[in-house]
């Protein structure tokens, strides 16, 4: 525990003019991110005695081992480079908004030359025009279902739209009316566009206009007894009116706005909002946060609207957000919201009337949020603080191990090996940080080699970067490793999460990979993996990281130097917790081998014969059930083969003749490997 009085810049240091601050560990890592118009009053603050801060305030000044800040020109810039800080560093004390669910979107892909209407989730990409975000995908379907009688436009995948170009025939939807088909060429990439376009209007809010226009056709029709065509679109009119019915009016005025309610209690805080355009409820979407940061409700409110706007643009903004509390600084929220959306925007709290009432509707849903997580997390937060004590208690530790790591070897009969490193923080895993490791100095079934190498590469990497960050605080750095630059030898990024060069970063931009320690080092083994786990650390000086094994057989916990394990009771949250993190590393392993096999093992014997198809090598797998039956079969078998001639024949018995049986089988048809046991001598 650090004292603030120890960092405490000296009198005159701080700039009496707007900025954003950094409070960093000892670590050197961003724990805290705040912004301010005055940096000389605002960090005055946090150095008052600590028994008159805020108990979450006090435990972040006395984390903090030092504090940084940057002046800017305007209270604006100053928000901006507050939210890119907070994505970036992603500081422990910031108050972080996660959504209690992935909210399903309709988007339309107006970045290719065929748009297509479909269910989306997760990231936005460019170029694609999203509505929502709704509470169930099969909302979005019932909608897009009727709206397609009036604006065909395509909802097939690319691969379904291709073969439908290739056989020349649409599917089904372009056969009963409810596609235009730009597959076969039935409308051109203009015409398809043009519904796409419309179809972006209507659901824009832009109905009232298209309607109209759809009444006027069809009176039009009647009067020149087109009576087919008049019926037609009096069906239309309908469809798209049941699909407006689906979104309640709450505006009579066609407003588009946002409503923003809150929910908080001491320690946690749940947002609702509201999506309102067009004068209806277009979409709903919550968040949960703890409350790690001393935060009133206008302070919560500034944290949902950047997290909600900081990433949109254009119209994705409404013209009006409604709030239950201003911001501080509400001109300077409300500039960035209307610089983000490239007009004016109203940031302002209801007072009366329809807009009062909705609030009030909002939230109760805010409320009713609150209650629902509460009841379902409760448990789980004592649960996971109980689990700690468990362990700091059954490995006599000074205090629980907040950040635990833990790695686990795999291979197959000795070959292929690899090793994982998954990180729990808190309780919980963060998979950012998970790592990769090749073992290529040896080959063998030799965990306890392995252990100690892998053990000796995370620390020394540690060490390394500690060391450099610590010269670049001075302004002594090179620029190894700087972005980029090659991974270290061996450490390889977990797939789908932060890759080595882009993870957490230092204030230079460049990569901190290793240089955050761990409380606890758990390894997947006995006595022996603990040993080597130890003489790695030993080796390298780490006196202050705690190490143990889970062993799986009894589930024994095994400590350095003792011959007898520590057996935890098999209701233990700790064991529970330690089962957890092993199963993780075990399974983030596996994988890994499993997928290295895999790649070494592809090719099939097939491929290398020429003018042979898929659908034939599938025939032929099929036909015979291994490449190996195939092998040993004679011409005139092969040529039984539907699609298979004599010479083809001929081609694949001399193709085959040449090349010796793989080591393991292969699925020629998929290029999978086909494993007798997958779990029997694979560890």
């Amino acid at each position: 525990m650090a004292d603030p009085s120890s960092y405490r810049p000296k009198p005159g240091q701080i700039p009496d003019s707007p900025g954003v601050y950094k409070f960093r560990d000892e670590h050197r890592r961003v724990i805290y991110v705040g912004k301010a118009k005055s940096l000389r009053q605002r960090l005055a603050n946090y150095f008052q005695p600590l028994t008159s801060l805020h108990p979450r305030t006090a435990t972040m000044v006395t984390t903090a081992a030092s504090v940084e800040w940057t002046v800017v020109s305007t209270e604006v810039e100053a928000l901006q480079l507050e939210y890119s800080w907070i994505k970036e560093f992603d500081p422990r004390f910031n108050v972080k908004y996660r959504d209690d669910k992935s909210y399903p979107y309709l988007a339309v892909t107006l970045n290719e030359e065929y748009p297509r209407v479909q269910v989306m989730r997760g990231a936005k990409k460019k170029g694609v025009r999203y509505f929502g975000p709704y509470g169930h995908a099969w909302a979005i379907r019932e909608t897009v279902d009727l709206m397609l009688r009036v604006f065909p436009v395509r909802t097939c995948s690319a691969g379904v739209f291709k073969r439908s170009a290739q056989i020349g025939r649409p599917c089904l939807l372009g056969y009963i009316g409810k596609c235009a088909a730009p597959c076969v060429g039935r409308v051109t990439p203009e015409e398809h566009r043009e519904l796409a376009e419309d179809f972006c209007d209507f659901m824009a809010g832009r109905t009232g206009t298209y309607i109209r226009r759809l009444e006027k056709e069809m009176a039009a029709a009647a009067e020149e007894m087109e009576y087919e065509r008049a019926a037609r679109l009096r069906d239309d009119i309908g469809a798209l009116r049941r699909a407006l019915e689906k979104n309640a009016v709450v505006f009579t005025d066609a407003t588009d706005a946002d409503l923003i309610a809150v929910a908080e209690d001491e320690l946690e805080a749940a947002v609702q909002i509201f999506h309102v355009r067009g004068g209806r409820v277009r979409g709903q979407r919550g968040w949960v946060t703890d409350k790690v940061e001393a935060v009133d409700t206008a302070g919560l409110v500034e944290h949902a609207l950047q997290q909600l706007y900081g990433e949109e643009t254009g119209d994705s903004v409404p013209k009006e957000v409604l709030v239950p509390a201003l911001p501080e600084d509400p001109e300077s929220v409300g500039a960035w919201l209307a610089e983000r959306r490239g007009s004016q925007v109203s940031l302002r709290v209801p007072q009366r009337g329809d807009k009062k009432d909705l609030m009030a509707t909002v939230a109760r849903n805010a409320q009713q949020a609150l209650a629902l997580h509460k009841t379902k997390r409760a448990s789980d937060l004592t649960t996971r603080s109980r689990a700690l004590e468990e362990i700091a208690g059954a490995l006599e530790l000074d205090s629980a191990p907040l950040r635990i790591e833990c790695f686990d070897i795999s291979h197959l009969q000795g070959e292929d090996v690899v090793a994982s490193m998954v990180v729990f923080e808190d309780g919980l895993a963060r998979k950012s940080e998970y790592r990769r490791f090749q073992i290529k100095g040896f080959e063998g079934q030799d965990d306890v080699r392995s252990m100690h190498e892998v053990i000796t590469r995370r620390f020394k990497r540690y060490l390394a970067e500690s060391a450099r960050l610590g010269e670049w605080a001075d302004g002594e750095g090179d620029t190894e490793g700087a972005p980029g630059g090659p991974a270290p030898s061996g450490e390889v990024p977990a797939p789908g999460e932060a890759p080595v060069e882009t993870g957490p970063r230092t204030e230079d931009g460049r990569p901190k990979r290793f240089a955050y320690p761990p409380q606890l080092v758990v390894v997947d083994g006995g006595q022996p993996q603990v040993a080597a786990a130890k003489r790695a650390l030993d080796e390298l000086g780490m006196d202050d990281v705690a190490v143990c094994g889970l062993a799986k057989r009894l589930e024994e916990v095994w400590l350095p130097g003792d011959d007898d394990p520590v057996v935890l009771p098999r209701s233990s949250e700790g064991l529970y917790l330690l089962q957890r993190v092993r199963d993780e590393a075990h399974r983030f392993a596996i994988t890994y081998q499993r997928a290295k096999r895999t790649k070494r093992f592809k090719a099939s014997p097939l491929d290398a014969v020429p003018g042979l198809g898929e659908s034939r090598k599938q025939a032929l797998v099929k036909h015979f059930g291994s490449v190996k039956k195939l092998r040993s079969a004679t011409i005139e078998q092969i040529c039984e083969v539907p699609g298979i001639g004599r010479k083809t024949a001929e081609t694949v018995a001399a193709a085959l003749a040449q090349v010796a049986p793989a080591a393991p089988a292969v699925n020629t048809a998929t290029g999978e490997i086909i494993e007798e046991d997958d779990g029997g001598s694979a560890k």
